[in-house]
C-alpha cells in the first residue's frame, strides 16, 4: 500500500503493480502543508480521491474519512463515507479508532460500504497523545489494542493499519486475527505494508523515522533539474533549434 493524492503519481503506482492505493488524510500535510492531519475538510478529501481513482485501473483504493466527520455521530460517519464512495468512485475508506467509533464503523458497513481500520498512533488524536512516539508500549494499552482489533474484525473491518507500535504486538495482532493487518513502522510481522509516496520517494526529507526507507532521493533530483533548468534559460541554451518551431 502507499499513498497517492493526485491522478499521475495514483497512474504510475498502479501501471507499477501496487495492490492499494490509500488517499491518506496526511494530503493535510505533504500537499497542503500543515502541521497535522486535522485541518484538511471531506470536501478536499473527496477532491483528492477523485482524481486519484481517474488514474487508476487496478488497484485498490482506500480513501481516509477526515477528522471531525465520523467520530461524534454514526449518522454523519456514514453521510460522510456516502459521500466519499459516491462522489470519487472509491473502494473503501478508512477510519481511526477501536471501540469508541464502533457504532460508526457499525452503520457504514451496514450500508454496504467496506472498512479498513486503524489503531496504535492516530494522528488525527494528536493533541490527545501530545507527541509522535511509538504507542501502546504500556500493558494497559497494548491490551486495548488487541481489544479494539478483534472488536473492529469482528464488526467486519476489511483490514487494519497498524501505526507505530511495538513490532512484537503487531504480531500478536496479526496471528490473531484473519483479516490483513497493514503496518507503518510496526514491523515486519504484518501482513503488508504502508508508506507516505513523499517520505518514499524523498521528496519530503525533515520527517526522518526509524521506520522509513527511502526508495529514491527525489527532493535532491528535482532541486538539480531546476537549477539547470534556471541555468538552460538564462544562458539562452534552452530552447535551442531544435526545440522551437
Amino acid at each position: 500500500m502507499i499513498t497517492a493524492y493526485d491522478y499521475s503519481f495514483a497512474r504510475i503506482f498502479d501501471a507499477a503493480g501496487i495492490d492499494v492505493i490509500l488517499v491518506g488524510d496526511s494530503a493535510s500535510n505533504v500537499m497542503a502543508g500543515h502541521e497535522t492531519t486535522l485541518p484538511i475538510t471531506l470536501d478536499q478529501m473527496i477532491y483528492h480521491a477523485s482524481s486519484v481513482v481517474r488514474g487508476v485501473n487496478r488497484a485498490l483504493v482506500v480513501v481516509d474519512l477526515p477528522f471531525g466527520s465520523y467520530q461524534s455521530n454514526s449518522k454523519e460517519a456514514l453521510a460522510s463515507a456516502i459521500r466519499i464512495m459516491k462522489e470519487t468512485g472509491a473502494h473503501a475508506i478508512k477510519c481511526e479508532g477501536g471501540e469508541e467509533i464502533l457504532e460508526s464503523v457499525k452503520r457504514i458497513l451496514a450500508a454496504g460500504i467496506p472498512v479498513i481500520g486503524h489503531l496504535g498512533l492516530t494522528p488525527q488524536s494528536i493533541y490527545k497523545f501530545g507527541t509522535y512516539t511509538v504507542r501502546a508500549r504500556e500493558e494497559a494499552e497494548a491490551e486495548k489494542l488487541k481489544r479494539d482489533a478483534v472488536l473492529l474484525e469482528e464488526a467486519g473491518c476489511s483490514a487494519i493499519v497498524l501505526e507505530k507500535i511495538p513490532a512484537n504486538l503487531a504480531k500478536i495482532v496479526a496471528q490473531t486475527l484473519q483479516i490483513p493487518i497493514i503496518g507503518i513502522g510496526a514491523g515486519r510481522y504484518c501482513d503488508g505494508q504502508v508508506l507516505v509516496m513523499h517520505d518514499l520517494l524523498g521528496i519530503n526529507t525533515e520527517f526522518q523515522p526509524r521506520f522509513l526507507r527511502r526508495y529514491l532521493r527525489l527532493h535532491e533530483e528535482i532541486s538539480e533539474a531546476i537549477r539547470q533548468y534556471i541555468h538552460d534559460v538564462k544562458s539562452s541554451d534552452f530552447p535551442n533549434e531544435q526545440e522551437q518551431y
